[in-house]
């Protein structure tokens, strides 16, 4: 995959090591940048039918000439569809907006513990991979308990889990459990949001000592750390500066400069975010 590394998710499967994320972009907008980052070598590329970009992703897909089996594609069922039927239509809602016969990796979008029907949801999803409509199926915030209940009702462990990570929310504790369910850790907000993460000292630092940027060396850290770094960007040179990580590597000391041991989340709780 355009000599980006993989990693191989527990269904054999392979990943690309970083991808592109397209929250909040339009359609247009979404068209673009994955044209865009599609010509640069990303063959990652995330989107939801929450978004409201899908079908400007799959246009963007189409319009950059890069043979579809060489794309891997996400896309999430949102909260409002979850249940059996609810999410075999929503899918089909979601793979005709992306004008495409197939989509790589299907995820929960949130769990949603209190409406109670994920385990459901993930049914739907495992006759879609069984079906083929789907190659890989996974979850997205969902914590270690929520994890166990999808593995001890269904047999299936989830082949991703995208979660908020980022040098202020590490995520030390799930990773753990990533890696012994063999589940790829991805992350969404890698920069946070670029709220005090790339001005911080010590990130700072690190980036002059190795010739980069700041977010380059965060976007470093997630892959040192095993993670897959979904950043959103719609600019060619911040997609390029972005994709291009592979040329130097940080030392423990470095990684722990990054992540300073702070915990802070910019995103929702989910144990309580609702989201529809």
């Amino acid at each position: 995959m355009s000599g980006i590394p993989v990693h191989t998710l527990n269904d054999g499967r392979t990943v690309p090591a970083v991808g592109l994320g397209t929250w909040p972009l339009d359609d247009a907008g979404a068209e673009k940048a994955v044209a865009g980052a599609l010509g640069l070598g990303y063959r990652l590329v995330d989107t939801a039918l929450h978004y409201g970009n899908e079908t400007g992703t799959g246009r963007g897909i189409a319009r950059s000439g890069v043979p579809r089996e060489d794309v891997f594609v996400t896309t999430k069922v949102p909260g409002r569809h979850h249940g059996y039927e609810e999410t075999l239509a929503s899918f089909e809602e979601s793979r005709s907006n992306l004008g495409l016969d197939y989509v790589d990796l299907y995820l929960i979008h949130w769990p949603l513990p209190r409406v109670g029907r994920y385990v459901d949801t993930w049914k739907a999803m495992i006759r879609l991979r069984e079906e083929g409509l789907v190659r890989s199926i996974g979850v997205s915030n969902f914590t270690a308990t929520h994890l166990d209940r999808l593995e001890q009702e269904t047999g299936v462990v989830p082949a991703v889990n995208q979660i908020e990570m980022h040098p202020l929310l590490p995520q030390e504790e799930l990773r753990s459990v990533h890696r012994a369910k063999g589940i790829v850790t991805e992350s969404w907000s890698p920069l946070a949001r670029g709220r005090q993460v790339l001005t911080a000292p010590g990130v700072v630092a690190v980036a002059e000592a190795h010739g980069v940027t700041p977010g380059q060396v965060v976007l470093r850290w997630h892959t040192q750390l095993g993670a897959v770094p979904i950043p959103k960007s719609a600019d060619p040179g911040r997609q390029r500066e972005n994709l291009d990580l592979f040329g130097f590597e940080l030392t423990p000391e470095e990684l722990t400069r990054i992540s300073p041991g702070r915990q802070h989340r910019f995103g929702g709780d989910p144990e309580a975010h609702e989201e529809f």
